[in-house]
């Protein structure tokens, strides 16, 4: 941005710091100066915006937010761990609002954008980092920028605190044991898919399983269904037994409200897509 516009005004905060610093504004009676500074940017990007789902005061305070810039056509960009209409917790009109963008999937960086983002950091920090430190931690931490960077602040810190230890591979395996990406199952199965869909849409595997259809509980369900038929040789009577005792119609059922759905419903497409890659990342 910054090259195409070098004196733009660009703003980047977390969900979590826009609401504390609302709250801050509130208890000092300046909310004035708070949304000057959020609506006289050129670009405004706000991190994690799920966070902020239930909290009605901060919600009110975005949607302003986000129509104060957007009838000064700045830009605004909002990240999110889901699509836009799979924020339940968020108001409609602002759901409404953020799908009026562009919605880009981010998937996890590869071996040799995570290194090349190791070694930028490292540059930064005016560090000099054995190879096979950094090969280690863009082999085994997969998930997404923080992580990595976090890998080598830990690594840091521990550093300092053992006097200056040289951080070869056997510290980082001893430090950063805990942050070490677990491999997907070799095997796939009907209970592996259910949690990782229960985990998508922040569900728990027995409300998966309930007999209640409230969203996006039922959406979840049906989810599960459609991809364990595609991505298991399980049977209908098996993963109804599974997911809590269903018949073989419910299932039946299940599967083709999926299999109608994704014909014409983008935003399906795109959930069951992120959904299927997080199951088998390969």
């Amino acid at each position: 941005i910054l090259e195409h516009n070098p004196e733009a005004i660009i703003l980047y905060v977390s969900s979590e710091k826009f609401l504390n610093e609302y709250i801050d504004a509130l208890k000092n009676s300046n909310l004035q100066e708070y949304r000057s500074k959020y609506r006289n940017v050129d670009v405004l990007l706000i991190d994690d915006i799920q966070f902020i789902g239930g909290k009605d005061a901060i919600q009110e305070e975005l949607f302003h937010t986000f129509n104060a810039l957007y009838e000064q056509k700045k830009q605004i960009i909002l990240s999110s761990d889901r699509p836009p209409m799979e924020l339940k917790n968020l108001e409609e009109r602002l759901r409404s609002r953020f799908a009026w963008g562009v919605a880009v999937e981010i998937f996890s960086p590869d071996f040799e954008t995570r290194m090349a983002i190791l070694r930028s950091k490292e540059e930064r920090d005016g560090k000099n980092i054995d190879n096979e430190v950094i090969q280690f931690i863009a082999t085994n931490i997969k998930s997404n920028i923080r992580m990595l960077e976090g890998a080598l602040n830990k690594l840091y810190a521990m550093s300092r605190l053992n006097k200056n230890q040289e951080i070869d591979i056997e510290l980082a395996k001893t430090v950063l044991k805990d942050m070490i990406t677990p491999d997907a199952p070799t095997k796939i199965t009907s209970e592996y898919i259910a949690t990782v869909v229960a985990d998508h849409f922040n569900i728990t595997l027995a409300e998966l399983k309930a007999k209640g259809r409230k969203e996006p509980v039922a959406t979840a369900r049906h989810i599960t269904v459609y991809l364990c038929r595609k991505m298991t040789n399980d049977t209908q009577t098996k993963i109804g037994q599974f997911l809590g005792d269903r018949d073989h119609s419910t299932i039946v059922n299940s599967e083709d409200v999926i299999t109608k759905r994704i014909v014409s419903d983008s935003e399906l497409n795109q959930t069951i897509e992120t959904i299927k890659k997080k199951i088998s990342p390969q």
